[in-house]
């Protein structure tokens, strides 16, 4: 019920934002309308007012702003307040206000979320600094090597480890060439990132980890830790000589030894120290009764910075969508990182499970999804659209009724093509469903990256998000 609950939150706020920016600039500029209906039919409740109707459908997956005249093939009654007798600048407004309303958004609730404090990991503002290469990782078999510096992937400028994640993270079973700078020296290497394996989607890594090291937030008294001297603030660099970058590694390996002497090796004061313990046994698992954590640091920014910061993240999430649509295109980035109506609805429930803030983050992410997604010259999206007229500009006359048709019909064509792409991606998904498709491998696994699940988008129709890509937020 959660996840339902949630979904319906989500897309409502979305898609009635989204048309609300078509309904008020169709008003600005006098066009009548005559219907604003969220959810799509059968419909559940309507309200006459001012001549329009103002309606509730029951499938709660899109909307839409119908406005006299505005199509080709309506009655025309030559009054001026129809949508084809404006002029193309009025109409581009009212095309456009849509996804405007939706980036908007996008920016509005990032920096609701943002205002209220971040904590994230210490590395992923910083340079890509190679701290750890996986054994047997695709990094491994290509020669990176612990201290190298990424600068590129793809031929794309590096700078932080949040944008090297990102940038493999769409390259999944895609070689990729990723530059690299050791002791002064430019090299390429050539990765084929691999799919990591507890991912819902095909997300790529390649095996590298920074240099940071969970530390020992508490002691409990008489527990296996107390006993072999280990004390808070101690950072964990390896246990058993195999180094730990996170704490989920950490807690693995403890977890592994239950009743059997492990070497942990520790930084306390600035000096590295080796320690040998002895982790309690707790039904199977090991247990030292240590409290642990990772490096982070912690953002309260004011309300200016706040802002700033928004429209920094949200550029730079639009650069990862282009990016992304433009690597379905050439088939750098794979089609199974798509993610439709019933994985957005997994994710809202978990999100809303999670707290306002986790929901509000999912939200700005697939409302700029939605606005960008839009903006796509495709027929039969707002940018299709506006893409038509702006032709009919360049060629000083209105297409033909039956030429309209033809690239609405195409762009149909490419939209119903996505959706039972997205679709289809969402039922493999589903473990169950999964068993029943005989053709399909067995899940990939791959190496466990510093980051969780991301998702790419694909477009959709108008106002009915069944696409989105997730950049971490």
């Amino acid at each position: 019920m959660t996840t339902l609950l949630a979904f319906a939150f989500v897309l409502g706020v979305l898609v009635f934002v989204h048309e609300l920016g078509h309904f008020l600039a169709a008003k600005r500029v006098g066009i009548r309308v005559l219907k604003f209906q969220l959810g799509f039919n059968p419909t559940v409740l309507s309200v006459h007012r001012g001549g329009t109707e103002y309606s509730i459908g029951a499938l709660p997956l899109g909307g839409y702003v119908k406005m006299a005249g505005e199509n080709p093939d309506d009655e025309r009654s030559g009054k001026s307040d129809e949508f084809l007798a404006k002029t193309k600048w009025q109409r581009f407004q009212v095309l456009i206000m849509g996804p405007v309303m939706n980036i908007a958004l996008a920016l509005v609730l990032t920096t609701v979320v943002l205002y209220q404090g971040v904590e994230k990991g210490a590395y992923e503002d910083q340079p890509p600094i190679v701290g750890v290469v996986v054994e047997g990782s695709p990094a491994s078999r290509s020669d990176i090597q612990p201290g190298d510096r990424i600068v590129s992937v793809a031929g794309r400028g590096i700078n932080t480890w949040e944008q090297f994640l990102l940038a493999v993270g769409t390259k999944a079973n895609r070689e990729v060439s990723i530059g690299l700078l050791r002791n002064g020296i430019a090299l390429e290497r050539k990765v084929t990132p691999t799919v990591i394996g507890q991912s819902r989607f095909e997300v790529g890594d390649v095996g590298v980890l920074p240099n940071v090291h969970p530390h020992v937030r508490s002691v409990l008294p008489g527990g296996a830790a107390e006993k072999a001297a280990i004390k808070a603030e101690d950072v964990v660099l390896a246990v058993d000589g195999r180094p730990i970058t996170f704490s989920y590694q950490l807690k693995e390996a403890i977890a592994k030894h239950p009743d059997q002497l492990i070497t942990l090796t520790i930084l306390r004061n600035g000096e590295q120290q080796t320690i040998q313990a002895t982790p309690a046994k707790q039904g199977n698992e090991g247990l030292l009764g240590i409290g642990i954590g990772d490096e982070t640091v912690k953002i309260k920014p004011g309300v200016g910075q706040a802002i700033g910061i928004s429209v920094e993240k949200n550029i730079e999430y639009a650069r990862v969508i282009f990016q992304t649509l433009w690597g379905l295109v050439t088939r750098e980035t794979s089609p199974k990182q798509l993610m439709g109506p019933l994985a957005i609805a997994q994710l809202s429930g978990e999100s809303a499970q999670l707290g306002w803030i986790a929901l509000f983050s999912l939200m700005a992410s697939i409302s700029l999804n939605l606005g960008l997604l839009n903006l796509m010259p495709i027929p039969v999206l707002d940018g299709g659209h506006i893409f038509i007229m702006m032709l009919e500009g360049l060629a000083r006359r209105d297409f033909s009724v039956r030429v309209k048709e033809k690239m609405l019909l195409a762009g149909f064509v490419v939209i119903l093509m996505l959706m039972v792409t997205v679709i289809y991606n969402d039922l493999t998904r589903i473990s169950w469903i999964e068993r029943l498709m005989p053709w399909r491998d067995a899940p990939a696994t791959g190496v466990q990256s510093p980051k969780g699940d991301t998702g790419a988008g694909s477009p959709k129709g108008d106002t009915d998000p069944t696409g989105a890509q997730a950049p971490k937020r």
